[in-house]
């Protein structure tokens, strides 16, 4: 399946801002036997003095882009194409959750790949005492570790409300917890905790979706935004796999990724800092082409 990606963030100030520096991460991934990135650019306007592109330590794309003029408005722009391949479906092998530590004992390695970045809290996610006891009411004693993932999914879709004037970007998500209220950030942030508290290395994946109008309804451009959904280890047998809380399911052909981390902090599209006061006004345009 091809996809063309268009993105457009605009960030618009109340006063001229100088000094900008920031981190974009916005360019899809390629990852072995799932998806190709054909090609891709970000661009900005104003150009900056200063641009340098890299990989980070979770292999995500990144572009640092430093800004010493004043500016009132910067437009960051990315265009991809982007080849997703099916996935088989497989079979459960993953363990039961009494036997997971033994297993991840077995794991030496420390790359970008390791279950054990995965497993304690991270910048964005400490732990949360009523998130696990809420996690340890759903797992089951004999559930495999593939079941208590897809049970607490299903669980979380089915007791949060999607509300996107309900958080912002920096809720926490033991205040959406007790809203149980949010967005796509905030259903994965809770349920990247609730699995944590059992020993069931998860993480952060960024990227978008492909949504479809209903019927008889255009598709509108630049309606969508970016999407987040959740990446959990089901032992070495398996591996990782990825489910979407939002909407309660597998991610598929849909989902394009955009990078992989321990929680938002890791892969914000945007980071960064400048010399400004006063406020300033944020959008995002999305659109996710099919191309066959």
């Amino acid at each position: 399946m091809l996809y063309d990606i268009n993105l457009r963030i605009t960030y618009t100030y109340e006063v001229p801002v100088s000094g900008g520096r920031h981190v974009v991460r916005v360019l899809p991934v390629s990852l072995p036997d799932r998806q190709r990135l054909v090609a891709g650019t970000v661009t900005c306007t104003p150009g900056p003095e200063e641009r340098r592109d890299s990989i980070d330590f979770f292999a995500n794309p990144s572009t640092s882009i430093l800004f010493r003029k004043q500016h009132e408005k910067l437009v960051i722009r990315m265009q991809a194409r982007v080849q997703l391949e099916p996935q088989p479906l497989t079979a459960d092998f993953s363990p039961d959750l009494a036997a997971f530590p033994a297993e991840i004992a077995t794991v030496w390695s420390l790359d970008a790949n390791s279950p054990h970045h995965f497993l304690g809290a991270s910048p964005r996610l400490p732990e949360d005492t009523a998130i696990a006891s809420y996690a340890r009411g759903i797992a089951k004693p004999g559930m495999t570790i593939r079941q208590i993932a897809t049970a607490i999914c299903a669980q979380i879709h089915q007791d949060f409300t999607y509300d996107p004037k309900a958080t912002t970007v920096d809720t926490t998500p033991r205040e959406a917890f007790k809203l149980k209220r949010g967005v796509c950030q905030d259903f994965t942030h809770v349920m990247i905790t609730a699995l944590r508290s059992l020993g069931i290395p998860a993480g952060y994946v960024s990227g978008f979706l492909r949504t479809i109008p209903p019927p008889g309804k255009e598709r509108l451009e630049g309606a969508d935004a970016m999407h987040a959904w959740v990446r959990f280890w089901c032992g070495t047998t398996i591996g990782w796999l990825e489910l979407d809380p939002t909407n309660n399911i597998l991610a598929g052909m849909d989902h394009i990724v955009v990078g992989h981390g321990r929680d938002y902090s890791d892969v914000a599209p945007v980071i960064g800092v400048l010399k400004s006061y006063g406020s300033h006004k944020t959008e995002q345009a999305v659109d996710v082409i099919p191309l066959q």
